[in-house]
């Protein structure tokens, strides 16, 4: 077993069930998306993106081209969130929430490619 493609492999799947876990609950209610986890989120997305830096292969960039997309939205749901709390002072209205968790959920949809990429790549490889 190769030690390398198990971190890789975990935490492709670690950035997904993360992204996943705060994109479950109703859109636009506040107390279902925590921030922390949104923040364990991006962290975990960022390091499975700099782990994919060293694929050559073409699967190989589909890989990074999805985790690059991956962490644009989790960025972008963390700055709409801070924008609306911190900078205008609106606070997590239901428009707001909702927003943060559309970006979410493209994030996770990105997610998922990866995942479903890795699966292929792994079930396609000849010993």
């Amino acid at each position: 077993m190769n030690l390398g493609k198990v971190i890789f492999g975990f935490f492709i799947l670690l950035a997904m069930t993360l992204n996943f876990g705060f994109f479950i609950g109703d859109i636009d209610n506040p107390d279902h998306h925590n921030v922390y986890e949104l923040f364990a989120a991006i962290v975990v997305s960022l390091i499975a993106t700099i782990l994919k830096f060293g694929e050559r292969t073409q699967i190989g960039a589909v890989l990074l081209a999805a985790s690059l997309v991956a962490d644009l939205q989790l960025i972008a749901a963390a700055l709409v969130w801070a924008i609306a709390v911190h900078v205008l002072d609106v606070g997590l209205t239901p428009a707001v929430m909702a927003s943060i968790v559309s970006l979410s959920g493209g994030a996770l949809l990105a997610n998922v490619v990866s995942v479903v990429l890795l699966t292929v790549e792994t079930v396609t490889l000849h010993r």
